[in-house]
C-alpha cells in the first residue's frame, strides 16, 4: 500500500472522517480508498492532482496507467465497485475501448490510461500548470 503511505506522508488522515467529519474528510477518505484500489490492482504511476481552487468539478483528480486495454478496464471497474460499495454514485466513460477510462465519483475524478495514451494527452501537466492572472490580478 505505497499509495496510502504517500497520502499519509502528505498529511491525509486515512480511514477516518476526522473530528468534524464533513465533505472534505469524506472526499479525502474516498481519495485514499481510490488510491488503495488502484495500487492493489497494480496500476502504475498513480498521481493525484488537487483541483480545489482550480475547478469546481471535483476536489481531486487521480491519474493512473494500466499496462493494456484489459488492465485499464479492470482498474476502472475496481474503482467503480469501490465507489458503489461506499454508497456513492458514479459515471463512467470510455469502457468500450479502454484506451482512456474516466470514472467520475463526484469529489474524485479518476482517469485510467494505456501508457501511450497517457503520454499523448499529458493531462497532469494541464492541471498542474500555474494559474494565469487576468488584468485585475485575479485567477482566470
Amino acid at each position: 500500500m505505497a499509495a496510502n503511505r504517500e497520502l499519509a506522508d502528505a498529511g491525509f488522515e486515512l480511514g477516518t472522517q476526522g473530528p468534524a467529519g464533513g465533505a472534505e474528510a469524506a472526499s479525502t477518505g474516498l481519495l485514499a480508498a481510490v488510491h488503495a484500489a488502484l495500487d492493489d490492482g497494480k496500476a502504475e504511476n498513480i498521481a493525484t492532482v488537487e483541483l480545489t481552487g482550480k475547478s469546481t468539478i471535483a476536489d481531486h483528480m487521480v491519474v493512473a496507467t494500466g499496462g493494456s486495454a484489459r488492465h485499464v478496464g479492470a482498474l476502472a471497474e475496481r474503482v467503480v465497485e469501490l465507489v458503489k460499495a461506499r454508497g456513492g454514485r458514479v459515471t463512467v466513460e470510455g469502457l468500450a475501448s479502454c484506451d482512456w477510462v474516466l470514472v467520475d465519483a463526484g469529489d474524485v475524478i479518476v482517469h485510467v490510461f494505456r501508457p501511450e495514451v497517457r503520454a499523448f494527452y499529458n493531462i497532469e501537466a494541464m492541471w498542474t500548470a500555474p494559474t494565469v492572472a487576468n488584468d485585475a490580478g485575479q485567477p482566470r
